[in-house]
């Protein structure tokens, strides 16, 4: 799959150029999806020439816009990308093609597309046209910048995100079930951006009938994510915030077979997305049909932020992808906990974690994990 790397100083340049791109990439956050996040670089004599990046689902991708920002011609020159170029038609034309057309020196790609649809097509076409091309540089890198992409391109169901801010003794409310607020103001905004992130954020009627939360992005700059709310019995009250403006942000309620017909009515009439779904014995929605169905919806990632028996579930179900935890220095004492029982008895069936970044906002720390099931 292309030429291999030699360790010096090509490579080290290589790797420079590379995190460029990867820093670009990084802008287009929460606007691209479905499709990844893709940075470019173009290079010649050691300088930057031209540069792009993927900023809105449906608009030219990055190795286009870094092509149309050249400040002289890119033949000769080496191209570096964090994702494999597209070889097929789809919102926009084939970028190899354009690749191959500017006839570059040679072309760097961070790690090979894993869509059916590309899968290795973009790099051959490079190479069938005599381009010499060198792939998996900072491969790593490049793979977690789209770790939801992958992971919906591959299962058509979304990447998970858990997030819930707790106090230092694991506790997201009080005994009387306050909750507000746990967490600092630099966290809450990093929470913000956390939703802008995503397609969807989802929770629990429980939070919806204790909190009645916006559940939109206020406190950064941002898009607003799909609302989505586990209502098994159409309990929400038809004045609860998450019903109101969907022209500002949309709100699917998901509810069971077992739901209450004429409530089920009145939120059609009033424009409310309602999925029905079977119900199992508990008469619980069944979450992997639910995140299935999001797949068909193209919903590429979930954050639930709650409440613990929804959390408890996802864990339970081995449905969670990765888990942000926001902890603050305080302790509550007796209180709701944030993950509730797992019937797990001993520590070999505990699941494990992989702390991915462990750092400050305002006094708490946040630990970004992922998991990996039993240890």
């Amino acid at each position: 799959m292309g030429t291999a790397h030699a360790k010096g100083k090509s490579f080290l340049n290589d790797e420079s150029f590379m995190k460029r791109a990867l820093r670009l990439a990084r802008k287009g956050e929460g606007w691209v999806s479905p499709n990844p996040m893709v940075g470019s670089v173009i290079v010649r004599n050691n300088r930057i020439i031209g540069e792009g990046y993927h900023r809105k689902f449906g608009q030219a991708h990055a190795e286009i816009n870094a092509l149309e920002s050249v400040t002289e011609s890119a033949e000769g020159s080496t191209i570096y990308v964090t994702l494999e170029p597209c070889s097929h038609y789809g919102k926009t034309p084939p970028c190899v093609d354009r690749l191959i057309a500017c006839r570059p020196q040679r072309v760097v790609i961070g790690t090979a597309d894993p869509n059916p649809l590309v899968a290795g097509k973009g790099i051959e076409a490079l190479q069938r046209s005599g381009v010499p091309v060198s792939v998996g540089v900072l491969e790593e890198a490049c793979r977690q910048i789209n770790e939801a992409f992958f992971k919906f391109i591959q299962s058509r169901t979304p990447f998970v995100t858990l997030k819930y801010a707790q106090t230092l003794d694991g506790r997201i409310a009080t005994a009387t079930g306050h909750s507000r607020w746990i967490s600092s103001l630099p966290s809450r905004r990093f929470a913000h951006r956390l939703r802008h992130a995503h397609d969807a954020i989802m929770v629990g009627i429980g939070t919806v009938l204790s909190d009645d939360p916006e559940l939109t992005v206020r406190l950064v700059r941002g898009k607003n994510p799909l609302r989505i709310v586990l209502d098994s019995r159409l309990r929400i009250p038809l004045t609860s915030h998450i019903l109101q403006d969907q022209g500002k942000a949309g709100t699917l309620l998901v509810a069971t077979d077992r739901a209450d017909g004429e409530k089920l009515a009145r939120l059609r009439d009033l424009g409310i997305d309602v999925l029905i779904l079977p119900a199992d014995p508990s008469g619980r929605i069944v979450l992997p049909s639910l995140f299935r169905e999001l797949g068909t919806r193209n919903i590429a990632s979930v954050l639930v932020e709650g409440g613990s028996g929804v959390l408890t579930a996802l864990l339970a179900e081995d449905l969670a992808d990765r888990l942000v935890a926001i902890v603050a220095p305080k302790i509550a004492g007796k209180g709701i906990e944030a993950v509730g029982d797992l019937n797990i008895t001993d520590m070999k069936s505990a699941i494990g974690l992989i702390f991915r970044r462990t750092y400050r906002k305002g006094d708490d720390l946040i630990i970004d994990a992922r998991l990996r099931g039993p240890a």
